[in-house]
């Protein structure tokens, strides 16, 4: 059980250490290097060639060879079948990427072994459900502990009873508790998640500009107006939520296998703050 401890504390540390670095990632403004392809409309590569009476067919001609020069290789079709670019997966560097993962949508890292988005209507699917599963990691993350660490004081003052188990975890289906729960507090989440899917969906049918996950709330405007700074912030936001999602399992199965508060069996995470 020691070594489970062990291993489990360094999980814990490799999130901490990848949230620094995707939070790092997202205030550095990003890297842009002129590539070959933007050279192709500010630099021509050989004016010599080109003159004043060109055809159009010729000098599309022309543009469509230099742009098989600088990209992928064609799309082909590997030995199960599947549609890949020549262009390698930056998440898996030793496999080919799928001929639908093109980089243009926000996280996109070359990654679905499994082929849950072979289409357009499948991708954007899987897009919005972990969006949506991201957004809730990244408040249970900072819920959990901050349950643990409060909890029974604000209810000791409000002469309520407290939400945590016997020995001080939150209230999960592994941890048990959930039952001691007001109901309201289920009809309120039922009820602004119902909001939420509302004006989702009709963010879909009339926004002739629909990003997968946008539901219209940016109160404080802070989405760039810029395509790329917009498209680096949904990248920070999915980068962020994929950590959360981890470190929610791994909050999860702690407290599981040992019954201690995660607060407590890591607490050079959560004590120093001052509680």
């Amino acid at each position: 059980q020691n070594s489970i401890r062990i291993t489990m504390v360094n999980f814990n540390f490799f999130l901490i250490f990848a949230t620094l670095a995707a939070s790092g990632n997202a205030f550095l403004a990003p890297s842009a290097p002129v590539s070959r392809m933007a050279r192709l409309f500010v630099e021509p590569e050989s004016r010599e060639t080109t003159s004043e009476t060109q055809s159009t067919e010729e000098a599309r001609a022309n543009l469509e060879k230099a742009v098989m020069k600088t990209t992928a290789e064609p799309v082909t079709k590997n030995a199960r079948g599947e549609m890949v670019s020549g262009a390698m997966s930056k998440a898996l560097p030793f496999v080919a990427a799928p001929a639908y993962l093109d980089g243009s949508m926000p996280g996109d890292a070359g990654f679905d072994p499994l082929g849950f988005g072979k289409d357009k209507e499948g991708l954007t699917f899987m897009r919005e459900a972990e969006i949506k599963h991201s957004r809730l990691a990244m408040l249970a993350v900072i819920g959990w502990p901050v349950a643990e660490l409060l909890d029974r004081g604000l209810a000791s003052s409000l002469n309520l009873p407290s939400l945590l188990t016997r020995t001080g975890m939150s209230p999960s289906i592994l941890n048990g508790g959930l039952g001691k729960v007001n109901p309201f507090y289920w009809a309120l989440c039922i009820s602004i998640a119902a909001l939420v899917e509302y004006d989702a969906g009709q963010m879909k049918e009339n926004s002739k500009n629909y990003q997968p996950g946008d539901v219209g709330y940016d109160f404080l405007n802070l989405m760039p107006a810029d395509a790329a700074a917009a498209k680096d912030r949904r990248t920070s936001e999915l980068k962020h939520g994929r950590i959360a999602m981890l470190a929610v399992v791994g909050y999860a199965a702690q407290e599981a296998l040992f019954g201690v508060p995660v607060t407590e069996e890591t607490p050079f995470f959560f004590h120093p703050i001052g509680f």
